[in-house]
């Protein structure tokens, strides 16, 4: 009977980070679409970089998803590994993006619609990032607990972008932008060396 009760509170859990990661996915889906459109109307480095961002936790979500299914250990390697790559080219690109826009004194247009999607990403990805930390602690799984710091991370970067994008706005700060984009790349390689480092 007790055993019958873990296995249903186990799997209600389950289901629980299963819809946290469709949320998450759903989400990112959308905001490449939106941050797409955004960065090509205002041509800001910063909101390029928060979709290739959005590109990557896809890929994130999408390992967490397979593990939660019981899928091998292999596979969850091999994507991790294509993640880290993902990130790779993403701190490459946004290095020397946001360095030639500062050398070059290129200035980005204000970007409204990308201001109010990077604040709304914000507030989702900490309350996404939140149930996580709660579903993997209660799980006592690692993978969806790590990837929830992702989530917490995703949240902190969409506001940086907006930091950049509002000092661009309201102060004329045209370089806040591409510094925003350098807050993109630490975190990138950041997560490259995290996940090449764990032995995935």
């Amino acid at each position: 009977m007790v055993s019958d009760v873990k296995e249903t509170t186990r799997q209600a859990l389950l289901r629980r980070g299963f819809v946290l990661e469709y949320v998450t996915l759903g989400w990112n889906v959308v905001g490449i679409v939106v941050l797409a459109v955004a960065a090509v109307a205002a041509r800001s480095v910063a909101l390029a970089g928060f979709g290739l961002d959005s590109l990557i936790e896809i890929g994130a979500s999408t390992v967490v998803i397979w593990e939660l299914s019981g899928t091998g250990e292999d596979r969850q390697r091999r994507a991790l590994r294509l993640i880290g790559v993902g990130f790779a080219l993403l701190a490459a690109y946004l290095l020397v993006q946001s360095t030639w826009v500062l050398a070059s004194g290129f200035r980005p247009r204000h970007s409204p619609l990308g201001m109010v999607w990077t604040a709304g990403t914000a507030v989702v990805m900490f309350a996404l990032a939140f149930g996580k930390a709660r579903t993997g602690a209660a799980l006592d799984n690692p993978v969806l607990r790590t990837e929830g710091r992702a989530t917490l991370i995703d949240g902190l970067l969409a506001v940086a972008v907006l930091a950049g994008l509002g000092l661009n706005a309201l102060a004329g700060l045209w370089w806040a932008d591409p510094i925003a984009g350098y807050v993109l790349v630490y975190y990138a390689l950041r997560e490259v060396r995290e996940i090449f480092s764990s032995g995935h």
